[in-house]
C-alpha cells in the first residue's frame, strides 16, 4: 500500500508562498505605469509603459509576516464568510433547512438525480449575477446534508454548487465583477455580445452538469437517513424562515447589481438575516448567539485558507514582479495570427489567473494592456474580452490561490487531489468550448 499523499492545503498554499517570494529573487522587478479609470473609477495600467524598477526580495521573516497581511488584506471576505456561516447555522439550528432538504428529497422520490441540475442552474445564476464564490462556503455544509441523504458524495456537492457558480461567472454576459468591468476598460457597450455569450454559457453549463450527474450515478452509496427518520412537514414557522432565505438573496441580488454593494453590505445582510431567523424559529436571543458562535467556529478553517491564499498575491506585489510576469507572458502572442493570437491570449489569462485570482483585479491589470494590442492585431476588442473571461473565469475551477475554492473544498472534506481529478476532464471540456467561442467571435468579426 502506498504512504504517500497529496500535501495538505495549509502545506501546498504556504509552498506557493514560498515559491512566490523565491521568484523575487529570480524574475526583475517591474511595473506599468497607472491612472485612474473614469469609467471604472478604478486604478488600471498604462499600456506600453513597462519598466524595471530596483529589486525588492522578499525575505524568510518577510514572506511569514505576508501571511498575516494577507489576512488583513482578505479581512472583508473572511468577515463575510463568517457571517454568513453563522447565519446559516442559525437557520440550521432552527430545523428549517433538514425539514424542507426532507421534503425536497420526497418529491423526487426516484428521481434523485435530478436535483443536480436543479441545484446547478441555481448556482450558475449566482455565478452569472455577481460572480458567487466565498457566498457558497457556508452553503456546502447544507448541500452535504442533501447529497448525503440521497446517496451522493461531497464533490457531487461542490461540483453542482461551486463548479456550477464558476463557470457561469467564466461565461457571463452581465457579470459586474468580471465582463462588466472588462467590457468598460475596452469601452465596449455593456451587455454587448450578450446573446452569443448565452449559448456558448448553455453548452459549457450542460456540460458541467452532465460530469457532474455522470460521476453522481457513477459513486452514489446508500443514502444517510439518519436526519430523517420522520417525514415532519416543513410547518408554517419553518416556511417563513426558508422566505426569509429567499427573499435575502433576492436583497443581496439587487444591491450588488444597483446598489454597489461590497463585502460590507452583504455581510450585515446575512447578521441580520441570521438574528431574524433565530428568533422567528424560537432558538430566543441566547440560543442564536450559540449558534452564530458555532457557525463561526466552523467557519474558522475556511477563513484561514482565503487569508493564506492572499499572502501569495501580496508576496508578489511586495516583490514588485506581477507586472513583469504580466508583461513576459503577453507579449510573445503579438506575432501571432489573430485566431491564435486570441486563443494564446485565453491560455496566458489562465497563467496570470494563479498569482492575480481576483477577476477584477485582472482585468485592471491586464486589459489596458491587451487592448491597443487587440487594436494592432485587427483583433475584436470583444474577442480580447471573451478571451479574458475563459482564461481568468475557468481558472478559478482549478487555482489553489483561488481563497474560496480552497476554503469550499476543506468545508466540504474534499482533498484538492480529488477535486483535480473530477475537475480537470471537465475544465478541460469547458475550455475548449470557451476556444471554439473565440475562434467563432473572431470568424464572425463579434463587436
Amino acid at each position: 500500500m502506498s504512504t504517500s499523499r497529496f500535501p495538505h492545503v495549509l502545506t501546498l498554499l504556504t509552498g506557493c508562498i514560498l515559491l512566490a517570494a523565491a521568484l523575487s529573487y529570480v524574475l526583475p522587478a517591474g511595473r506599468y505605469d497607472r491612472q485612474e479609470d473614469e469609467a471604472t473609477g478604478r486604478e488600471v495600467v498604462v499600456a506600453g509603459t513597462f519598466h524595471e524598477v530596483e529589486q525588492n526580495p522578499v525575505g524568510p521573516f518577510q514572506m511569514f509576516v505576508a501571511i498575516p497581511l494577507g489576512m488583513a488584506d482578505a479581512a472583508s471576505v473572511i468577515f463575510l464568510v463568517f457571517l454568513i456561516g453563522g447565519a446559516f447555522t442559525v437557520v440550521d439550528e432552527t430545523g428549517a433547512l433538514r425539514r424542507s432538504i426532507g421534503w425536497l428529497v420526497r418529491k423526487l422520490d426516484g428521481r434523485e438525480l435530478l436535483v443536480i441540475p436543479v441545484i446547478a442552474v441555481i448556482f450558475a445564476t449566482g455565478g452569472v449575477l455577481e460572480n458567487m464564490q466565498e457566498e457558497i462556503i457556508p452553503l456546502i455544509p447544507v448541500l452535504l446534508i442533501l447529497t448525503r441523504r440521497v446517496g451522493f458524495d461531497a464533490v457531487t456537492a461542490v461540483s453542482m454548487s461551486a463548479g456550477a457558480a464558476f463557470v457561469g461567472s467564466a461565461f457571463s454576459p452581465i457579470n459586474p465583477f468580471q465582463v462588466g468591468i472588462a467590457q468598460k476598460l475596452a469601452e465596449l457597450p455593456l451587455l454587448s455580445g450578450g446573446a452569443f455569450r448565452m449559448i456558448f454559457l448553455a453548452i459549457a453549463l450542460g456540460i458541467w452538469i452532465w460530469g457532474t450527474m455522470r460521476h453522481a450515478a457513477r459513486t452514489r452509496t446508500e443514502p444517510d437517513t439518519a436526519d430523517f427518520d420522520r417525514a415532519e412537514p416543513i410547518g408554517a414557522r419553518n416556511g417563513v424562515i426558508m422566505g426569509l432565505v429567499l427573499a435575502t438573496f433576492a436583497v443581496l441580488t439587487f444591491g450588488l447589481l444597483r446598489l454597489g454593494w461590497d463585502f460590507d453590505q452583504m455581510s450585515a445582510l446575512f447578521l441580520i438575516m441570521g438574528i431574524v431567523a433565530g428568533l422567528i424559529g424560537g432558538l430566543r436571543v441566547t440560543g442564536t448567539a450559540e449558534a452564530f458562535v458555532k457557525g463561526f467556529r466552523s467557519m474558522a478553517f475556511a477563513a484561514l485558507l482565503i487569508g493564506f491564499a492572499r499572502a501569495i498575491y501580496v508576496v508578489l506585489d511586495q516583490g514588485v514582479i506581477i507586472d513583469t510576469i504580466v508583461h513576459g507572458l503577453f507579449t510573445p502572442i503579438a506575432n501571432l495570427p489573430v485566431a491564435l493570437s486570441a486563443i494564446g491570449m485565453m491560455v496566458v489569462h489562465t497563467a496570470v489567473h494563479i498569482p492575480v485570482p481576483s477577476v477584477s483585479g485582472h482585468a485592471v491589470l491586464t486589459m489596458p494592456v491587451l487592448v491597443p494590442l487587440s487594436d494592432l492585431l485587427g483583433m475584436s476588442r470583444q474577442v480580447t474580452v471573451l478571451a479574458y473571461q475563459y482564461g481568468a473565469g475557468l481558472c478559478d475551477l482549478l487555482t489553489p490561490t483561488n481563497g474560496a475554492l480552497m476554503a469550499i473544498l476543506a468545508t466540504g472534506g474534499v482533498r484538492y487531489e480529488q477535486w483535480v481529478k473530477f475537475a480537470v476532464p471537465l475544465y478541460l471540456l469547458v475550455a475548449v468550448v470557451g476556444m471554439v467561442g473565440i475562434v467563432v467571435a473572431v470568424g464572425i468579426g463579434l463587436a
